[in-house]
């Protein structure tokens, strides 16, 4: 069982795994949720396509002003130090992940990650699907902005309290 780890969540500003718009992180201590970060970025490559806005609402004007990745990294580096990284659909959270440090040609440090998509698959068979505000309801938590980074990895924080 997982006790200390932090849940991250990424939005993207376009098709580009490495436009990561907006993050949101969750500190977990001793299965206690002890620290939340947000933070706007400035995406690269810099602009929105329309479905992206569509999902999770945000656009140029946003980040316009935004610190760019590497400057967000430095504040959030010495929150998730020495924890895992836990993610909804890891695949899609740990590729941006990565593809953010190529583009700003960051030494990725290979963070461990969980995943608690694959793990509601696994133990929440009863569900219609698995997407996290099903799973997070079902885990006896409301997700009232879903698609808000934030609020999406509080939402994954609360699944992997349960399920990891």
């Amino acid at each position: 069982m997982i006790r200390d780890f932090a849940a991250i969540d990424f939005e993207t500003a376009n098709e580009q795994l490495s436009s990561v718009c907006s993050v949101g992180i969750v500190i977990v201590r001793n299965g206690i949720i002890t620290e939340r970060f947000y933070s706007l970025i400035q995406p690269e490559p810099d602009y929105y396509n329309y479905s992206n806005s569509q999902v999770h609402g945000l656009s140029y004007e946003d980040t316009a002003n935004a610190e760019i990745f590497p400057k967000v990294w430095q504040q959030i580096e010495p929150l998730i130090e020495g924890l895992p990284l836990v993610a909804h659909n890891k695949g899609f959270d740990e590729s941006s992940l990565k593809a953010v440090f190529r583009t700003y040609q960051m030494d990725y440090p290979d963070y461990q990650f969980y995943c608690t998509l694959a793990e509601a698959r696994r133990q929440l068979r009863h569900l219609p699907n698995h997407k996290l505000n099903t799973v997070a309801e079902d885990c006896g938590h409301i997700l009232t902005n879903h698609h808000n980074a934030l609020a999406d990895a509080e939402a994954c924080a609360e699944i992997a309290i349960q399920l990891l």
